[in-house]
């Protein structure tokens, strides 16, 4: 596929239009150089857009509304490049009725440009975008003082007063103020130097990790088909990569990639990046899905988060249902404070939030919560777990794992920030234990990262790897507890069967580890067997040193019950009227005959049919010797006359063989394997 390049004049996607022209270079994006996002933040009518178009030669409004109406209504784009560095200017809208497209497009910025105009001064937007680049952790910025042209000296000196005493204490503190008229042309040399100078400051995103992209516009491109905009907030994509759409969880493959209006290879973390996708229509793409890597995440409807309050907001009270927004996304949510009845205004607490729709996110996704009526910014937060699990599953016990205190405990570890007690404090709450998908999916992290955080807290005692290939942990604790209630399964059942010479291995996990998985079961079996707890013989396992010790009328009466099926054969006798001829009381004789089960001295072929094991093994010999002589095909009537047994015992044996893979039913017909 030729290489195209994506700068569309589009609309946003939620309103129909054609679109017309676009331009296909052939050259390709210099993957050496650095890329950072630049948005603009500020009140309506204060001059974004127009600074944006002086410091880039590209005017970023492409709705015909906007040039009409001379605001901006969706996301706009530009780019700016020197040397070895590319900024790529988000635009965004002003008013106060589309502060939400604004926030899709100031999740993914490294620096603001802040815009005030001289003739104005700080307005309610401007509050509003610099509130919301806070909570978002906007950490760098520089301060255009726009329309300098139309104020005195002293009333510009005024207007640089007001801005410094309003940015004071915040991230903006000691940012360059750069008065500017985009009229003039003032201003706009020193400004770029300032937006330069700063974008080589900010620390690059890095290219590891998987792969996010949550979209903000999807449009058709003629001769190309479906074609998705946004900023890489982690990895890396390139041409014919495989990604997983969430939360639709289909996979498309990507036929080109492009950043900055050019092809690329590769496009990286901290790009504006545009996708043109197989498989799948525009029209059902919408912002706020994600692109990612596929097979690595989950989405959720509940999580766990630090919650920040505006000191201009009311206080909010339990159970409030706000909007919040993350990445391009928007959607309704519930707040349930974990540690407080009323958070105040100008304080945090941590909290689950419940969202009307699943969403993809990650620990330290930073989002933004608005009132629900009327429509404001009232505060954000931080995610710290985006895949609440469910309750501790019946089983194994985890003391005190969901009791408040110990939720606390658990989002403090998680704010922490520290992988090793990150993933202590995730393996605690899980007493299932996690896999490498599980891992990745809660936190986001490189296979790489997780089997290294997992191996240094394996060696601190702190876990327990039950499985190397796939990983899994489980917490030291919950093995301990596993550890134990198996022990004192296999403690009870001798006591309760004294003659039987062990428990079945998969009757012993549904007894006493139904919940747990397969490989934290076996793990716990060798360390019980390696601790001289338990023996292991075959498919039994029995206390270590346990001895049946038979009285002389039940070994007579054992030896009974042996011989009545031996000599039976294939024509196996009722095993009730076995056990009501032997010297022994009913619980005593039952008993015995689940001892020769468990041995497999005999065989369970049905609920009412049961035959000693040479007898079986004979006709597993015949049945050979049959298909040697006649092929491997036998029809129940062949099979009757070779087992010489009438049709209550044929078909159960059958039905037996084909459960033991020694036949397999086809038609009317077996075929002997």
């Amino acid at each position: 596929m030729t290489p195209v390049c994506l700068t569309p004049r589009s609309r946003p996607l939620s309103i129909t239009s054609k679109f017309a022209s676009y331009t296909f270079p052939g050259d390709c994006v210099d993957q050496a150089v650095k890329s950072i996002i630049v948005g603009t933040a500020g009140h309506i009518d204060h001059g974004k857009s127009a600074l944006v178009q002086a410091l880039t030669g590209t005017h970023p409004d492409r709705l015909a509304e906007e040039k009409r109406r001379g605001i901006t209504i969706d996301l706009g784009f530009a780019f700016l490049e020197a040397g070895d560095l590319r900024i790529g200017f988000v635009d965004v809208p002003g008013h106060e009725r589309f502060v939400r497209n604004m926030l899709a497009g100031a999740s993914g910025m490294d620096l603001v440009l802040f815009v005030v105009a001289a003739d104005e001064s700080i307005k309610p937007q401007t509050r509003e975008h610099f509130d919301i680049c806070r909570l978002l952790g906007v950490r760098r910025g520089v301060i255009a003082l726009t329309k300098m042209d139309l104020v005195e000296a002293d009333a510009l000196e005024i207007a640089r007063m007001e801005v410094e005493e309003f940015v004071e204490g915040s991230f903006l503190e000691g940012a360059p103020i750069v008065p500017v008229s985009v009229k003039t042309g003032a201003g706009v040399a020193e400004l770029r130097a300032k937006l330069l100078e700063g974008g080589a400051e900010a620390p690059a995103k890095s290219a590891q990790g998987y792969f996010r992209l949550p979209i903000d516009r999807a449009f058709s491109m003629k001769g190309f088909g479906t074609v998705v905009t946004g900023t890489a907030v982690s990895g890396g994509v390139a041409r014919d990569d495989e990604l997983e759409l969430f939360p639709a969880g289909r996979r498309l493959r990507v036929r080109g990639v492009q950043s900055a209006g050019k092809a690329v290879e590769r496009a990286v973390a901290g790009q504006r990046t545009a996708l043109n996708l197989a498989g799948i229509e525009h029209a059902e793409l919408q912002r706020g899905m994600v692109l990612a890597s596929p097979g690595r995440f989950r989405t959720s409807r509940r999580i766990y988060a630090r919650v920040h309050l505006l000191s201009s907001a009311k206080k909010l009270k339990q159970h409030t249902q706000v909007h919040f927004h993350e990445g391009t996304a928007e959607m309704t949510a519930v707040v349930t404070l974990l540690d407080r009845s009323e958070l105040l205004p100008g304080a945090s607490a941590l909290a689950q939030l419940r969202l009307q729709e699943p969403a993809l996110l990650l620990p330290g996704d930073r989002f933004i919560l608005r009132q629900f009526s009327p429509l404001t910014t009232i505060g954000g937060g931080v995610v710290l777990d985006a895949l609440v699990p469910p309750h501790t599953p019946k089983g194994i016990a985890v003391p005190g794992a969901h009791s408040q205190p110990a939720l606390s405990t658990f989002l403090h570890t998680l704010e922490a920030s520290y992988p090793d007690e990150v993933l202590a404090a995730l393996a605690e709450r899980a007493p299932r234990g996690l896999d490498l998908a599980e891992i990745v999916g809660r936190t986001g992290w490189l296979e790489s990262k997780a089997r290294q955080a997992a191996e240094t807290l394996a060696a601190a005692g702190k876990i327990r790897v039950v499985s190397e290939d796939p990983l899994m942990i489980l917490a030291t604790g919950v093995f301990s507890a596993l550890l134990e209630k198996i022990a004192a399964k296999v403690q009870s059942f001798h006591e309760a069967n004294p003659l039987a010479g062990g428990i079945p291995r998969e009757e012993l996990r549904m007894r006493s580890a139904a919940s747990a998985r397969l490989e934290a079961f076996r793990a716990a079996l060798e360390e019980l067997a390696a601790g001289g707890a338990i023996e292991l013989a075959g498919d039994v396992v029995r206390r270590c040193g346990a001895v049946v010790t038979l009285r002389p009328e039940e070994v007579r009466a054992r030896e009974q019950i042996e011989a009545a099926f031996a000599g039976a054969g294939l024509r196996a006798p009722s095993w009730k009227g076995v056990l009501a001829n032997l010297p022994v009381e009913p619980r005593r004789a039952e008993r015995l005959l689940q001892q020769l089960l468990h041995e497999g001295t005999l065989v369970r072929v049905s609920p009412e049919l049961i035959f000693h094991r040479q007898a079986l093994a004979e006709l597993l010999v015949r049945l050979q010797a049959h298909k040697e002589r006649n092929g491997d095909r036998i029809s129940v009537g062949a099979f009757k006359q070779l087992a010489g047994v009438s049709r209550k015992y044929a078909i159960p044996l059958l039905e037996y063989l084909d459960r033991e893979r020694a036949t397999r039913r086809m038609g009317d017909e077996r075929v002997i394997l």
